[in-house]
């Protein structure tokens, strides 16, 4: 398992992915985190098939800070159900990578 870490989120709205996104960084849970507007998004809730417009936010942190990610994620989220995964950073730019773990 890699140290490092992306996560990745869908939001609601701009406001909640801008909320969360500072959040992470201010508290040193991610060292960056970047949102990409105006996502189209289908999934099933309920039942039915739903479509709405998204905001994903990805972070770039550490494996320590997953726990703690969640949970304050949970709390701050407007989904019932938050899409909060995590996927294994093994390779990149050593320097950047060092500049993560600095940051976060």
């Amino acid at each position: 398992m890699s140290n490092y870490k992306l996560l990745y989120l869908t939001c609601g709205s701009k406001l909640e992915a801008n909320k969360i996104g500072k959040f992470l960084v201010n508290n040193k849970l991610a060292a960056c985190t970047n949102i990409i507007s105006n996502v189209q998004s289908f999934f099933k809730w309920n039942k039915k098939i739903s479509s709405s417009k998204e905001y994903i936010l990805i972070g770039k942190t550490q494996r320590k800070n997953m726990k703690k990610i969640i949970k304050n994620i949970k709390e701050q989220h407007s989904y019932d159900c938050p899409c909060i995964l995590f996927f294994n950073i093994y390779n990149g730019n050593d320097k950047f990578l060092k500049w993560i773990k600095k940051n976060s």
